[in-house]
């Protein structure tokens, strides 16, 4: 079972580097908000995608919004692909560490506060290729 793992986990990143992703690394926004979002747009056109990120209420568009336009132009600029062929095909959101702080109560006693972060991949797709 190890060894298909690892084939398979080898032939996911050999298609990743083919294809245009960005990633933006510790986002002060925990995950959980930010796959609410993610999920709005996976599998939509990058110009619908970028259209609902700016419709969208939430905290977390802004920097899916700013992770989106970034490889849309990595896939122009690197690749010589145009924005109109392609879609989200992934976007994901990992954790990302977690600062931890301290709430003071009575009787000198502290409540836990976890500050999480994220770290947000997207990454795009012709839609020949699908």
């Amino acid at each position: 079972m190890a060894k298909r793992m690892k084939e398979k986990a080898a032939a996911v990143q050999e298609r990743r580097e083919k294809r245009p992703f960005a990633t933006a690394k510790y986002v002060r926004i925990s995950p959980d908000k930010v796959r609410i979002v993610l999920a709005l747009i996976r599998g939509k056109s990058v110009t619908d995608a970028m259209a609902i990120l700016q419709a969208t209420p939430k905290a977390a568009s802004e920097p899916i919004f700013k992770v989106l336009n970034s490889a849309a132009a990595n896939a122009e600029h690197n690749k010589n692909i145009s924005v109109d062929d392609l879609f989200v095909a992934e976007a994901y959101a990992d954790i990302g560490p977690t600062l931890k702080r301290y709430q003071p109560v009575s009787k000198g006693r502290a409540h836990h506060i976890l500050k999480r972060t994220s770290h947000i991949t997207v990454i795009l797709d012709t839609k020949e290729e699908r």
